[in-house]
């Protein structure tokens, strides 16, 4: 395994167990088995790391995010529906602990904001793919007309960043599982 990748598990396991404010380029390098001065060779800071990890060690959200538009037509809508939110449950919810401390800290927070903006990249982004996907759907006839695609994706979305966010709080974290059967409950 190339040492890029040993330094992306580790920093996985370490800043999802201790959160990005409560983790050190030193303990993630330590995880993993290199120096500190390794870990710099391969990413320029803590933040670009954990950027690094959501897109390369995290459920496959954001690529699936990123092609949904070219999956209208294909399957069920529903299929794809139910799909997409169980991957956005699993990436919150792995995820929630370094959301958590991004937003702690309001220089980590612009730091986060500036590399998403210099990569187009951001939450928003999520919900802009999916009402693409929609909007391309509704022109196949397989949507509804007179949908708020807007506020279809803010729900969906949102419902999936919510059950996550109550799993971390009551100690409860949403498994596959418990996030399939919410997804079966939905009325996509």
């Amino acid at each position: 395994m190339a040492t890029r990748d040993v330094i992306l598990d580790a920093a996985a396991s370490v800043l999802r167990t201790r959160g990005l404010a409560n983790s050190t380029t030193k303990e993630i390098a330590r995880a993993a088995g290199y120096s500190e001065a390794t870990l710099y060779k391969h990413f320029r800071d803590k933040i670009e790391l954990m950027v690094a990890v959501l897109h390369e060690r995290g459920p496959q959200f954001i690529p699936m995010m990123q092609t949904l538009p070219e999956r209208a037509g294909t399957g069920t809508v529903r299929g794809v529906l139910t799909e997409l939110a169980t991957v956005a449950i699993s990436f919150y919810r792995d995820g929630f602990p370094m959301f958590a401390s991004i937003f702690a800290d309001p220089a980590i927070l612009n730091a986060h904001r500036d590399q998403l903006r210099a990569q187009n990249l951001g939450p928003h982004r999520a919900n802009d793919g999916l009402v693409e996907y929609l909007r391309a759907e509704q022109r196949l006839g397989r949507v509804s007309p007179d949908a708020d695609l807007p506020a279809v994706a803010g729900l969906l979305l949102g419902a999936c960043f919510q059950l996550a966010f109550i799993g971390h709080f009551t100690e409860r974290r949403a498994d596959l599982e418990s996030a399939t059967a919410f997804v079966a409950q939905l009325r996509l």
